[in-house]
């Protein structure tokens, strides 16, 4: 089921559930083109502190995305090529963090994707405990372990686990809906008459005028 959801993307899966769960546009990917889905692996880190994501690494498992939120605000570079080394062995299929990540060239150059708040080469400390596999606001989002993480080009969103089901099955819905209205548009029909919505336009006030053709 985790699975399938990276064939409908972001966007599809915000819109078949409500518009809801995406994470703050802030988090972008360091590079274009990754398209992943897996199943949250959270952690809670205090600020410019690393020392957790290294104790969460031993709780993932192939087919997961970890999720890093930090108490309060920070920039700070948590996650770097050494760390990515030891997910991607783990068959770890990305990281989603509303901090700092560094070294983009490697993560790229070895195919491990990342979204993040920013990039930054700052480093951190290791001193200070914080949690594993507990909830988290995650960049405005409140995300579980075990939610579905869907992440590619157009940012990243949240599935809750115990929805992933009925969610899947109306992304489905809205995917093969928009592929007929892909043909229609292929063939040169207007959205405004493949939708029907020139009676509403025009009951809320729409008009055309033509203009004199030497205005």
């Amino acid at each position: 089921m985790v699975d399938a959801f990276a064939g409908y993307g972001v966007a599809t899966v915000h819109e078949a559930q409500a518009r809801t769960g995406v994470l703050a546009v802030s988090i972008t990917p360091i590079y274009a083109g990754a398209r992943i889905a897996g199943s949250a692996v959270t952690v809670s880190v205090p600020p410019a502190d690393n020392w957790m994501i290294h104790v969460a690494v031993e709780q993932c498992h192939e087919g997961d995305v970890l999720v890093v939120a930090p108490t309060s605000p920070s920039d700070a570079g948590y996650f770097g090529e050494l760390l990515a080394t030891a997910l991607q062995s783990r068959g770890v299929r990305g990281l989603v963090i509303d901090a700092g990540c560094r070294d983009v060239a490697e993560l790229q150059h070895m195919g491990f994707p990342v979204w993040s708040k920013c990039v930054s080469p700052f480093g951190t400390v290791k001193e200070t405990l914080g949690s594993v596999n507990v909830g988290v606001v995650c960049a405005g989002q409140w995300i579980e372990p075990g939610d579905v993480i869907v992440a590619d080009d157009d940012g990243v969103v949240v599935v809750p686990r115990r929805k992933a089901a009925d969610v899947l099955d109306a992304c489905r819905v809205r995917d093969e809906k928009e592929a007929v209205s892909r043909k229609r548009y292929q063939a040169g029909e207007l959205s405004l008459d493949v939708h029907g919505m020139r009676e509403q336009l025009a009951a809320s006030g729409l008009t055309y005028v033509d203009q004199p053709p030497d205005a």
